[in-house]
């Protein structure tokens, strides 16, 4: 057998080469998430594990303050049902102590109800448990200030997301400059109803940055510790992209319309203008669409990936169809008959002007056809006018429940066709 001499080596040596160094170093870093001690400026923990936490990080901004409003949106446009099951979690993440203070002063003055119910709390993360913010990597490019501004928000949603993993089932990202939907609880709550049993990492509520961003609790601890490893890397919300991927979620699911709106006109960092608006936001969550199951079938062509279900899901994007002509069709044949009350298509795009419905008709049908593609008996409930169709009361003008919803193109068109959304509201019975 051949012998090896292992010389110089007495049981109390450690080797550290210099790789195992860094991830030391690394997870030293991460270990300020458990060993954090957080300052409760204002509001008690609740004993009870609530539905939902709504987290928010707010810094002092050169221009606009807007934080007061955001709580008001959040607060005014839900329930007392509703309530009970949120908890609104605020981080004052400001250098600057004095700022924070007299902020959660003014703030638990103007909310002491919620306070004192233990749906609102006011936390603060001390900047000795930071990672360095200096000599960090320029990368894109980006100034050095940007950098900083950018890798600081990152901890500050890190140490947010930590303190927040065990208060409720669910957690929603938003910033401090939103205005809420009507009932936006009870839409999420529709929403992970509608995805029971299907795997999904993060649910979008908005389209615009990290605002409106659903996570499982159980999932904070590890998106704590990724916004903290990779702080310096790139912005919060491309970070929360690439967690997605790596939790195995391919594709963006994003329920529309939107449930917040960005109000803010005045960013965070260096008080420059912002304009970000979601186009898609609507102001009353409890008028959401049912969309019930559904097969889809189209005679267009389809081009590339804007498959027919991107315009009835909450799948991003769009349907796509070439050459559209007099009685191309686009069909949605239910699972489950259905009494429809509303429909509403929008066709067309900014980017692309011309491929709205130039001329076409809405029909419900019924009978459906023993191969399920469509239906034998078709009533016209209205025409679209101008690239759009919005209908109300069809329960009163059909004799009984719905099997198909059919969009008939009625003269040729030589641009394409792009279906944005196609939005069916229900009743129940039949």
């Amino acid at each position: 057998p051949i012998q090896v001499e292992l010389r110089g080596l007495t049981p109390d040596t450690v080797l550290q080469p210099e790789g195992a160094q860094r991830i030391l170093r690394d997870m030293d870093d991460l270990s300020a998430l458990h060993n954090v001690s957080y300052h409760l400026l204002a509001g008690s923990l609740s004993p009870h594990k609530k539905f939902l936490t709504v987290g928010l990080a707010s810094v002092r901004r050169p221009r606009g303050y807007y934080l007061p409003a955001t709580l008001q949106s959040l607060f005014k446009q839900s329930t007392e049902e509703e309530l009970q099951e949120m908890v609104v979690v605020v981080h004052l993440a400001d250098a600057d102590p004095i700022w924070n203070v007299r902020v959660a002063t003014n703030i638990a003055r103007k909310f002491a109800h919620h306070i004192l119910l233990g749906r609102l709390l006011l936390i603060h993360a001390p900047h000795e448990f930071y990672p360095t913010l200096e000599g960090l990597k320029r990368n894109y490019n980006d100034p050095e200030e940007r950098v900083r501004f950018r890798s600081k928000q990152n901890v500050d949603y890190a140490f947010l997301l930590a303190f927040a993993a065990n208060l409720s089932s669910y957690y929603l990202m938003i910033e401090d400059d939103v205005w809420c939907a009507k009932s936006f609880l009870t839409a999420i709550r529709k929403a992970l109803a509608s995805h029971e049993g299907s795997y999904w990492a993060t649910l979008e509520f908005s389209k615009l940055g990290y605002i409106g961003k659903l996570y499982r609790s159980s999932d904070l601890p590890r998106l704590a510790r990724f916004l903290l490893l990779f702080y310096q890397e790139m912005p919060c919300d491309w970070l929360l992209v690439h967690f997605r991927l790596l939790l195995t979620q391919k594709d963006v699911i994003r329920f529309k319309p939107s449930l917040f709106q960005h109000m803010g006109l005045y960013s965070s960092f260096q008080g420059t203008v912002n304009r970000l608006e979601d186009d898609e936001f609507q102001a009353d969550a409890l008028d959401l669409p049912d969309n019930p199951p559904a097969a889809l079938f189209t005679s267009m062509s389809v081009f590339e990936n804007y498959e027919p279900l991107k315009a009835y899901s909450t799948a991003e994007g769009y349907f796509w169809g070439k050459d559209p002509a007099a009685g191309s069709v686009f069909s949605i044949v239910f699972q489950q008959p259905a009494r429809v009350t509303r429909v509403r298509v929008r066709t067309g795009s900014d980017e692309r002007r011309g491929d709205f419905l130039h001329a076409g008709v809405l029909e419900l049908g019924r009978r459906r056809r023993a191969d399920g593609g469509d239906c034998s008996a078709y009533t016209t409930v209205g025409t679209f006018e101008k690239g759009t169709f919005e209908q109300r009361g069809l329960e009163r003008g059909m004799p009984g429940p719905v099997e198909c919803v059919r969009i008939r193109v009625t003269q040729d068109q030589s641009e394409w066709l792009i279906i944005q959304s196609i939005d069916i509201w229900t009743v129940a019975g039949t």
